[in-house]
């Protein structure tokens, strides 16, 4: 009886392979699933380029043995930089040609595939790898697809049936700014024209050959399963219209919030030295101001967003960071005189900063954010009220759906060429901080964080998609 008990027990353990698009922001919330997968003990093969599995967080020891962290060194192309593996190296009008490096990956991770034993159960893998369902369907692994995309973002992207028909084709920058055909609810979860242009723009020299749309589109048609990074409390409208479209099994892997803020070692300079100024402040009065790793301003968009956080009068910290490929200083991109004029009340941080812990020292109210869906979970993790400025990709879109849930305060724009004064920057500050208009904003925020940051329903999802992975593997393997 133990040998049957035990041959049936370890026939549960499965072999998962982790495969994220080269973005930092794609790598480390699956590498999160890979720890939660490791945690119910099944084995994991993470696999990426090797400066991106340099940059991951260390690998808890206690899970070390199951997570396999397999390096494909990323294949070089024409004109991409020879140091570039993920979005952050690069500006984004090279984008495509990190896609067309990603796409190269196709034979060595195939050979991966058929040479790795036990033989994997699922591959979960990311939007822009659209060659990989056929690939693995060829080699009789199970196949998710992992949205790390908000509900509404993806009903607005669309179904396959959509993205791979020429009927819904969007072939104009205009064409985004307009609520999708098949949503049949209202809706104000639509892009601006200026936010469009750049994307249009950037991806009309396809170099890599393949749309964004139809990866989209192949990715999630050719799934088994999709998995997406939300919880259904949050926009049940958005994730019942993504299961009616999709027409296969949906599943919310949650919010996936931050594991534990003690990433990073307690005695990081950063941090002691954030942490020095922060004590000093009053309770929720400080705004904590980042845009990401790969949002680029202009040097004028820069000052106009310097000099509105100098008139908000609010205390503030600030992480400022130079875009991918530039060779100018982070100091030098700031307004002559304004890192003085300020010091008094805000804090210039160059480079990188441990933004959990800054956001959660209890000085800190509110998160000026680029909108991006993993600061996003980050900043209503912890009850922080938004300020929204969005830049790329998915921004705009998450921006609109958090403003329409009254969780944050977009900074007002040009529709058309996305220009800001420094007054609507400060105003906006003002409003989701201090007014009175703003305090139903910071109320719901503090709600949220309920939701967010709550370990026992974003664990019970986790718990969901780890079961579904059991439940539904291929029977023939």
């Amino acid at each position: 009886t133990y040998l049957a008990c035990h041959t049936m027990e370890s026939s549960k353990v499965l072999h998962v392979v982790m495969f994220p698009w080269l973005a930092m922001g794609h790598l480390i919330p699956f590498l999160h699933l890979s720890k939660c997968l490791a945690q119910k003990g099944h084995r994991v093969s993470f696999i990426s380029t090797p400066r991106n599995l340099q940059r991951l967080p260390k690998i808890p020891p206690h899970f070390a043995p199951l997570i396999n962290l397999v390096s494909l060194p990323l294949p070089q192309v024409h004109n991409l930089p020879h140091h570039a593996e993920s979005s952050m190296d690069i500006p984004y009008q090279k984008a495509q040609l990190l896609k067309k490096a990603f796409d190269l990956l196709k034979l060595p991770l195939a050979t991966f595939l058929e040479n790795t034993s036990p033989s994997p159960d699922w591959i979960v893998y990311d939007y822009a790898s659209h060659w990989l369902p056929p690939l693995a369907a060829e080699l009789g692994v199970s196949r998710a697809y992992l949205s790390l995309f908000s509900a509404a973002t993806m009903a607005f992207i669309g179904p396959p049936w959509a993205l791979l028909s020429d009927e819904y084709a969007r072939s104009t920058a205009e064409d985004f700014t307009v609520v999708p055909k098949w949503v049949p609810f209202q809706s104000d979860v639509v892009y601006r024209l200026h936010e469009v242009t750049r994307y249009v723009e950037s991806s009309a020299e396809n170099e890599s050959g393949t749309s964004d749309t139809e990866r989209f589109g192949i990715s999630v048609g050719e799934s088994d399963v999709v998995f997406i990074r939300t919880c259904v409390e949050f926009e049940p409208e958005w994730f019942n219209l993504i299961c009616d479209l999709y027409r296969k099994p949906v599943v919310s892997v949650g919010f996936l919030p931050p594991l534990q803020v003690n990433d990073e070692t307690d005695d990081d300079e950063k941090w002691v030295g954030a942490k020095e100024w922060l004590d000093k402040q009053c309770v929720n009065s400080v705004v904590y101001v980042a845009l990401g790793s790969e949002a680029t301003l202009s040097q004028l968009e820069l000052a106009q967003l310097a000099l509105g956080l100098e008139k908000s009068g609010i205390p503030f910290f600030w992480v400022v960071r130079k875009p991918p490929g530039s060779t100018q200083d982070e100091s030098e991109m700031l307004p002559n005189g304004f890192e003085e004029r300020v010091k008094a009340r805000g804090v210039i941080c160059l480079g990188w900063a441990p933004q959990v812990k800054i956001m959660g020292h209890p000085a800190i109210g509110g998160f000026l954010t680029h909108c991006g869906w993993n600061s996003i979970v980050e900043g209503l993790g912890l009850g922080r009220v938004l300020i929204l400025f969005p830049v790329m990709n998915d921004q705009g879109l998450n921006a609109r759906l958090l403003q329409g849930k009254k969780l944050g305060v977009e900074v007002p724009r040009n529709e058309r060429d996305g220009s800001f004064t420094s007054d609507s920057v400060a105003e906006s500050v003002r409003l989701a901080m201090v007014g009175k208009e703003g305090e139903s904003f910071r109320a719901n925020a503090r709600e949220l964080r309920g939701l967010f940051g709550d370990k026992k329903i974003n664990d019970r999802y986790v718990d969901g998609f780890v079961r579904y992975l059991v439940e539904t593997k291929n029977p023939n393997q």
